[in-house]
C-alpha cells in the first residue's frame, strides 16, 4: 500500500506504475472485497454532470471457461473461416490474470453533457482503476482486441449503445516489468503564444 504526506511520495509513486500484459500476470489476484474498494476509488474521476456513465461486470475464476466458449463462439459466428490459432487466442484471453473486470461505456444519450465527455470520464474512470490497482500492491492491464468490438460480446454483458471500454485484467507480476518509451515532454507540452491574428 502507498501513502502520500507530499508531492515527493506521489512523484515517487507515479513513475512506478507499470501496466503489465495481462498473460503474464498470475496470482494471487485481489479479492472480491479489494475488487469493489479499486472500483470505489476509481470512480473519483472527472464526471460532468455526476453520471457515471460507466459499469463494471466482474468476471470471476469460475466463469473463465464459460467466458472462452462465449468468445469463441462469437468469433467463429463473425469469421467462418477462423482457424485454430485464432481461436485458441480467444481461449487463452479469457484465462488471462487472476481477475478480470470489463468495463462497459455506459453514455447517458438524454444528459445535456456531450458524448464524447462522457467517454472522456470512462476513460479516465479505467485510468484510475490501474492505479487503484496498483495502491493495492497488484498490476493491472487494461486491453480492448476483438473481444471489445463484438456486439456479440457486449451483449452478453450490457446493451446498445453501451460499448466495452475494455477488459482489465489485475494480478501480479510474473516477471520484472519493463519500461516503455514516454513522449520527450517538449513533443507534448508547449507554450501558448497568444491569439492569432
Amino acid at each position: 500500500m502507498h501513502e502520500f504526506n507530499d508531492l515527493t511520495s506521489l512523484a515517487r509513486y507515479l513513475p512506478s506504475r507499470r501496466s503489465g500484459r495481462p498473460r503474464d500476470l498470475v496470482a494471487p489476484g485481489p479479492d472480491e472485497n479489494a475488487l469493489q474498494a479499486m472500483v470505489a476509488l476509481a470512480s473519483r474521476t472527472p464526471d460532468h454532470g455526476k453520471l457515471a456513465p460507466w459499469r463494471v461486470v466482474h468476471v470471476a475464476a469460475g466463469q473463465r471457461d464459460a467466458l472462452a466458449d462465449l468468445l469463441a463462439a462469437a468469433y467463429r459466428a463473425e469469421k467462418p473461416e477462423a482457424g485454430r490459432l485464432e481461436i485458441e487466442a480467444m481461449e487463452s484471453f479469457a484465462h488471462y490474470a487472476p481477475a478480470l473486470l470489463v468495463v462497459l461505456h455506459s453514455p447517458k444519450a438524454t444528459s445535456k453533457i456531450p458524448l464524447w465527455e462522457q467517454e472522456l470520464s470512462t476513460g479516465a474512470f479505467v485510468m484510475n482503476l490501474l492505479h487503484a490497482a496498483h495502491a493495492a500492491g497488484f498490476v493491472g492491464g487494461w486491453i480492448t482486441g476483438w473481444p471489445a468490438y463484438s456486439d456479440a460480446v457486449r451483449d452478453q454483458f450490457g446493451a446498445a449503445p453501451e460499448r466495452i471500454a475494455g477488459f482489465v485484467f489485475i494480478g501480479s507480476p510474473s516477471q520484472t516489468l519493463e519500461e516503455r518509451p514516454r513522449p520527450d515532454i517538449a513533443s507534448v507540452f508547449s507554450l501558448w503564444p497568444g491569439p492569432v491574428a
